[in-house]
């Protein structure tokens, strides 16, 4: 009883519930402070930082942390060249990640990335009830009730940011049998075995990664594609440095990245027998391998929410989602960190969004916990207010340096209000798909979008009388866009506004 009463936010009735330390957790409550907001973190962990405490299973990340970057380290464009640290108001709040690496590699360790995240609560004073495990939900007349292993938490507002973070496996004949990506074994037990992985992203490249030197053969099978990151602009496909293995496949090296669907899977009295069909050209395919892996993916750990009246979609590994990142169905609880990607924007040119990854769902929180600040305990955001003449510089400054719109491209956007009575007000950062369907005020947002034809530009929304229009502006070798030439473009797109 004595540990209970000593540890910070103990059982009782708060504001806000915040369940969850990993990155984005420490993010929400980072911000919740901020502005003013009492709530309570609680966590099952010991400790900051959530998955990354275990994974990836081969403890390098694949999102970077650049040392030498072509802005100021200490200047918040920074943070476009950082992908992996929290988003901080003061110095000493930032850039951690960095500080936590050793050097020789601009891709952080799994033990680098957990130190960082220990710092930012440190540094931020970020307070978390950790040994305290979530495990039920109810309703009752004041707002929810989370049931937990230390008591009971009230809330009027929920923000559950516990990770993409169940193991998840297709139901396929026999897939109960194969270990999934968590259960991996050390390297050298595949040494000089022929190892099948079901999966062709970034945990099924990771782990034939990791067996290059040892496996015998690897064979990477599912039904679709690999999908590469350079491509796709998403972290959610293979990233390049993980394509060693197709590289040996395209070069006739002795493995195998295969498009099929996985029938059923036999455990045998040594290996397995996995039966196959190939998508191109269609046809039959039995491997007798050593090992299998079930590099499957995950799911969010929902537990009885969907009970509660959480919808759910893409198998019910995810939340449905307002593009503030509020159940689409329960309204109080929303959702922060990889489990925003369940709101899906507006996918221009099919691009997804960053959400699945540090450097987007962290402007995610950013934008969430101000969202909630307004909406449920009536704290306005802070205003600037702009002269016509400083519009267009504004804008463009916002489409060149702002790492919000780089790194959550075509989903977060800039945003002016045009008003008669109030003049023209910056509203900060939304939702570019919360703007398109808005109908009013007048007002204009700016995206940065790659097109069809891989061309970085910015995009330009007007929203006039409840209409929305869309220009590009004309894209730039350097990424420069405050040139006279999209001054002069945007003057155009705005005259209606600034004449």
């Amino acid at each position: 009883m004595e540990e209970l009463s000593t540890r910070p936010f103990p059982p009782g009735s708060y504001p806000v519930v915040v369940v969850g330390s990993g990155p984005a957790g420490l993010q929400v409550s980072y911000y919740l402070t901020r502005l003013g907001i009492a709530h309570a973190v609680i966590s099952s962990d010991e400790a900051p930082g959530g998955m990354f405490r275990r994974f990836p299973v081969f403890q390098r990340l694949i999102t970077w942390t650049k040392p030498h970057a072509p802005v100021e380290r200490d200047s918040a464009a920074y943070e476009w060249f950082d992908w992996n640290s929290l988003l901080g108001e003061e110095a000493q709040h930032r850039f951690l990640v960095g500080a936590a690496m050793s050097g020789g590699m601009y891709f952080p360790a799994r033990h680098e990335m957990e130190q960082g995240l220990t710092r930012f609560a440190q540094a931020g004073n970020v307070q978390v009830r950790y040994g305290t495990t979530w495990e039920q939900t109810r309703r009752d007349d004041g707002g929810f009730v989370l049931s937990t292993s230390d008591g009971d938490y009230r809330c009027n507002v929920a923000v559950f940011a516990v990770g993409m973070a169940q193991p998840w496996k297709p139901a396929i004949e026999g897939l109960q049998d194969v270990p999934h990506y968590v259960d991996v074994k050390p390297v050298r037990h595949y040494t000089d075995r022929r190892v099948l992985i079901i999966g062709k992203r970034n945990s099924g490249f990771e782990v034939a990664d990791g067996l290059l030197a040892y496996a015998r053969q690897i064979i990477l099978v599912s039904p679709r594609p690999a999908q590469i990151s350079v491509v796709t602009h998403s972290t959610a496909a293979a990233r390049a440095r993980y394509l060693q293995p197709y590289e040996d496949h395209v070069l006739g090296g002795g493995n195998v990245v295969l498009d099929a669907a996985i029938e059923r899977v036999e455990r045998m009295a040594r290996g397995f027998r996995v039966y196959c069909r190939s998508t191109n050209p269609t046809r039959d395919l039995v491997f007798e391998v050593d090992e299998v892996v079930a590099a499957t993916g995950f799911a969010v750990p929902l537990r009885d929410l969907p009970d509660l009246g959480v919808a759910t979609f893409y198998q019910n590994r995810l939340p449905a989602q307002t593009p503030f990142w509020e159940s689409a169905t329960v309204p109080g609880i929303y959702f922060a960190g990889a489990i925003t990607q369940g709101a899906i924007g507006l996918k221009k040119y099919g691009i997804p969004s960053n959400s699945a990854a540090v450097h987007g769902f962290r402007y995610n929180a950013r934008v969430l916990t101000h969202h909630v600040a307004q909406r449920h305990f009536g704290i306005r955001p802070v205003t600037q207010r702009l002269y016509p003449a400083d519009v267009v510089d504004h804008l463009l400054a916002a489409a060149t340096r702002n790492p919000e719109l780089w790194n959550q491209q075509s989903y977060l956007a800039r945003v002016l209000e045009f008003s008669p009575d109030t003049g023209i007000v910056a509203r900060g950062t939304v939702p570019l798909v919360h703007f398109v369907d808005t109908a009013e005020p007048d007002a204009v947002a700016i995206a940065v979008e790659t097109d069809a034809d891989g061309n970085i530009r910015p995009a330009v929304y007007v929203r006039r009388s409840g209409d929305v229009s869309e220009s590009l502006l004309q894209s730039d070798p350097l990424h420069n866009f405050e040139t006279q030439a999209h001054r002069a473009q945007l003057r155009t797109a705005l005259a209606e506004f600034i004449g």
